[in-house]
């Protein structure tokens, strides 16, 4: 029986370069904020969802499974990205297991929650190892301009991805598990209808302080502000709250980091100042800090995956440092504004400080996923090459102008 069942995983497994073709051909088909909010609430059936993700978890997986195999293969193969492909081409198997059954099987659907909460799990540590894997192209091979670049827009495609493959997972495990968020018994799978902004700042600045007050022994305090034409009313946007927690903790973290180190001899902190502005088409965030600002020309590196000024924690270590880690806290706090169509942007001023201001949706018709696809487009990117810069770089050292001087 083992030996019959050795056979069809092989045959499956050999099979698999033959499914993510067929399925990176069609485009992921991006669902609004509103769409999900409707099926949740009002259309919540598990045999439409169920049809639906059956097809379209297998495009998401297939579209960047193409794309990894587009990385050089030096990074490919490491043992933490080999890790992290494995766990893609699993998850997709047991996904196509359930293509041609029938939906009207109670019990199937039963079971596609179950498989779905195994893949959510199988993928829980897949940003740490493959910033692992990162860590060990680094240490191998000497870096090259292009290739960062080329992994650069590879990985924000591929936790783009990951975030939009776990919200479609987490709405359907949460809403049709048949349980209800004790905590939250107003949300709709993982989204809050009436999302009130300042509690989540006041949550991810507790929790930020909490670590702070751990490591360094004090910390900031926080000045909040709410902007909105509705007076006396408290913000609310349709949104998913562990995104939002997600983003703010990690400002906090870096702001009461930078505004410590800054004020380090002196008795009282400056504090954090937040204002949450609601207008028409955004609402928009905004962090600032005194913590002494960041030189123009590092900005673009803090939301680099290949540069980080903290040092390499190792996965499953429980003493690191708890403000630092692998240094991808604010590029993915930018993929997940991105991901219903808002941003991240960084305003710095060195020797003073740092505003960080998030800006999202605040209609939620205008909040659809911003999905990656794997075209020629993106193939492009990956095909860039090193060509001359047509502007003049400037020289390290000032000119010496006397060797100009007419010969007497």
């Amino acid at each position: 029986m083992k030996f019959v069942r050795f056979i069809m995983k092989n045959t499956a497994l050999a099979s698999v370069p033959k499914h993510i073709e067929h399925f990176s051909k069609f485009s992921p088909s991006p669902l609004s904020m509103k769409q999900f909010l409707d099926f949740g609430s009002i259309n919540a059936c598990e045999k439409t969802s169920f049809v639906f993700l059956r097809q379209e978890l297998p495009v998401r997986l297939s579209n960047i499974m193409k794309e990894i195999n587009l990385l050089p293969d030096k990074l490919l193969t490491t043992p933490s990205v080999k890790m992290v492909q494995s766990w893609y081409v699993q998850s997709l198997m047991e996904i196509l297991e359930f293509l041609d059954k029938n939906p009207d099987d109670h019990k199937l659907l039963g079971e596609f929650v179950d498989t779905l909460i195994t893949i959510r799990n199988r993928h829980n540590d897949v940003v740490p190892t493959m910033a692992q894997g990162i860590i060990e192209y680094k240490e191998a091979f000497p870096q090259d301009p292009v290739t960062n670049q080329n992994i650069q827009y590879f990985l924000d495609r591929f936790y783009m991805s990951r975030i939009s493959i776990r919200m479609l997972i987490n709405q359907h495990t949460l809403i049709f598990d048949g349980t209800t968020n004790p905590v939250h018994p107003n949300t709709i799978g993982s989204i809050d209808p009436h999302c009130q902004v300042g509690d989540v700042v006041q949550d991810a600045f507790q929790s930020a302080k909490m670590l702070c007050d751990q490591y360094y022994l004090r910390s900031p305090d926080l000045m909040l502000q709410e902007m909105s034409k509705k007076k006396n009313l408290p913000l609310s946007i349709v949104y998913v709250p562990s995104h939002l927690y997600h983003m703010l903790f990690e400002l906090f973290k870096n702001a009461m980091r930078a505004t410590i180190e800054t004020h380090e001899n002196k008795n009282d902190l400056p504090p954090i100042q937040v204002l949450v502005s609601l207008g028409g088409e955004d609402l928009s965030i905004k962090v600032s800090d005194k913590g002494g600002g960041v030189p123009f020309r590092r900005i673009e590196n803090l939301f680099s995956y290949m540069y980080s000024t903290a040092p390499a924690p190792q996965i499953g270590e429980h003493s690191r440092p708890p403000l630092a880690g692998f240094g991808y806290g604010l590029p993915i706090s930018r993929l997940y504004a991105k991901y219903f169509q808002g941003d991240l942007q960084l305003y710095s001023m060195e020797g003073h400080g740092t505003d960080a201001v998030i800006y999202l949706k605040a209609l939620s018709t205008d909040s659809v996923e911003r999905l990656p696809v794997y075209n020629k487009t993106a193939l492009k990117n990956y095909k860039v090459c090193q060509e001359a810069d047509d502007w003049c770089i400037p020289s390290k050292e000032p000119i010496d102008m006397s060797i100009y001087k007419a010969a007497k």
